[in-house]
């Protein structure tokens, strides 16, 4: 409906989106979930599905993939309309104090928006040597779609960080042999998950770093490799490569909005209840910052309620707003 008012308009269907999406079917408001990509899930869904997640309480070791799966069975107990392989174009605050939602094929309005885009559109930072472009999707990958693929084969993690040393802890049981490759022999992980690194069979290459590639007659790779500080030269030679640097993220789309949002470090400032320096608007999840604020999904599932629960009872002071499963009604 064009004249259709819309309570909530949450941007973005991530982790954090997905549960504000289902806070919002929980207080009954009228709102829609926007997500640019063409399934819900954002950077836990599209990068790491077979990533085991060890933030998220009660569910240890869940991995990306069962994580927005269920996530998307709780939103089905309380639906909201969802508008997926949609980009948000601009967001315009009009003068009665609603909002303009554009996009590309269509335009909407809300009483309220909650941003939950995390740090933006991301892409992996690439293997910076000759040939590696080519290998892309088969011998060399930047995420694991598949944990299947790796069976039995050689592989290389080359990094140094948590999301590395998972990968490599995640497919040490069915790999033939994985591979550690970081330029220091320190790791920028967790220090539960080093230790636990430390007591595997991961093969631990350090501190060395990726200097030249090639791939043989058997289809294998192999890595010529530099020690750091030193003249020492190594090879290794395995079936797969699984790069993780890093990404690169930005909220170039964001900044094009019509809202004039106030940041710090390319990060939208919220106050205690998520709401941004503009009346009506509030942000959730990686994107945004406060003091205290710690980057995890756990933290995010946490900044979802806080975020809908303000504005419903903003946009409705007389209702009075269940705060509690136990008084929701839920199965009932």
């Amino acid at each position: 409906m064009a004249d259709q008012i819309y309570d909530v308009t949450i941007v973005g269907g991530g982790p954090a989106g997905m549960f504000a999406a289902f806070y919002c079917g929980l207080h009954e408001l009228n709102a829609q979930l926007i997500e640019s990509l063409p399934q819900l899930g954002g950077q836990v869904g599209a990068l790491y599905p077979e990533k085991q997640v060890w933030d998220v309480a009660g569910m240890p070791g869940v991995t990306g993939r069962e994580l927005i799966a269920k996530l998307e069975e709780q939103m089905a107990i309380a639906p909201i309309d969802q508008f997926l392989d949609e980009t948000v174009e601009d967001v315009i605050k009009e003068d009665d104090g609603t909002f303009t939602i554009k996009s590309a094929n269509r335009t909407s309005r809300s009483r309220a928006v909650i941003i939950a885009l995390g740090n933006g559109a991301f892409t992996p930072r690439k293997l910076a040597l000759e040939g590696a472009d080519e290998l892309e999707n088969d011998q060399l990958s930047y995420f694991i779609n598949r944990k299947a693929d790796y069976t039995d084969k050689k592989v290389a993690v080359l990094g140094g960080g948590d999301s590395a040393i998972d990968i490599a802890l995640m497919l040490e049981p069915i790999a033939k042999e994985v591979h550690l490759v970081h330029r220091r022999d320190q790791f920028r992980g967790l220090e539960h998950t080093v230790t636990q690194l430390k007591q595997s069979s991961v093969k631990l290459d350090t501190p060395y770093l990726p200097r030249a590639l090639r791939v043989e007659d058997d289809n294998t790779v192999t890595l010529d490799l530099k020690k750091m500080r030193s003249d020492d030269e190594a090879q290794l030679n395995v079936d797969k490569l699984v790069v993780n640097y890093g990404f690169t993220s930005n909220n170039a789309a964001l900044n094009k909005w019509s809202l004039g949002l106030e940041a710090e470090r390319n990060l939208i400032k919220v106050d205690s209840l998520m709401e941004t320096n503009i009346d009506g608007v509030y942000a959730i999840g990686d994107g945004v910052t406060y003091p205290g604020k710690v980057a995890l999904i756990a933290a995010g599932f946490g900044e979802a309620p806080t975020a809908v629960t303000a504005l419903a009872k903003k946009l409705y002071p007389e209702k009075r707003m269940a705060m509690h499963s136990s008084s929701m009604g839920i199965g009932k």
